[in-house]
């Protein structure tokens, strides 16, 4: 490409020395009939000229070469579609991996979740759509805790697996609802639902035919 460039401006720098030649075709034949002092003064003159026009030709150029090579510089510091789908995987990650990852995560925290309604004392439900398993242990609790919470078909699993360990179910929807809502898994119940967590427990707790 340089090459090319190099050898496209003394084309034009020449050209342009050969228009002005070519328009002082008829004056240097006439130099003929003209003394030495004024053939003198005129080659000067074309000179002069020759040299003008090359240098306004190469000013041309470089300004147009200048241009060429800031266009050139900024293109390069453009990245393709792709280079930017691929600097963001080495950086970011695969989004498809991290997709991946993400899915597994899940599964891992629902399956813990689900060993952790082995240990509810009880279920409350909404009565299908919301599943909400408590724990309370007056040793080493403040209030009962979430140990678990889902809905639609986790809150289905939920129940399945409260049924098979024995663990009952009670339907409140109100207290199923604001436990699901307001409070997250690992937390204990806020002291607006004490009360009504309480009772539960207590009917729970005399099934069981044990005392909180």
């Amino acid at each position: 490409v340089e090459l090319a460039k190099s050898i496209a401006k003394i084309i034009i720098v020449g050209w342009a020395a050969f228009s002005v030649l070519k328009g002082e075709l008829d004056h240097l034949i006439q130099l003929t009939y003209q003394g030495k002092a004024q053939i003198m003064s005129y080659l000067a003159y074309t000179s002069i000229k020759v040299v003008g026009k090359s240098c306004v030709v190469i000013a041309l150029l470089a300004i147009l070469d200048y241009m060429y090579q800031k266009w050139e510089f900024e293109q390069s510091l453009k990245m393709t579609k792709q280079e930017v789908k691929d600097e963001f995987k080495q950086t970011e990650g695969d989004p498809l991996v991290k997709s991946r990852i993400k899915a597994i995560q899940r599964e891992m925290a629902r399956r813990r979740m689900m060993e952790e309604v082995k240990t509810a004392d009880v279920v409350i439900t909404n009565p299908s759509h919301l599943s909400v398993a408590l724990r309370y242990d007056s040793m080493t609790m403040n209030a009962p805790k979430v140990v678990a919470k889902g809905a639609d078909r986790i809150a289905f699993k939920i129940r399945e697996v409260a049924k098979d360990h024995g663990i009952p179910l009670v339907e409140n929807r109100s207290l199923a609802q604001n436990l699901y809502k307001s409070v997250d898994i690992g937390e204990e119940i806020p002291s607006s639902l004490y009360q009504a967590v309480a009772e539960i427990l207590a009917y729970v707790y005399r099934l069981k035919g044990r005392t909180g």
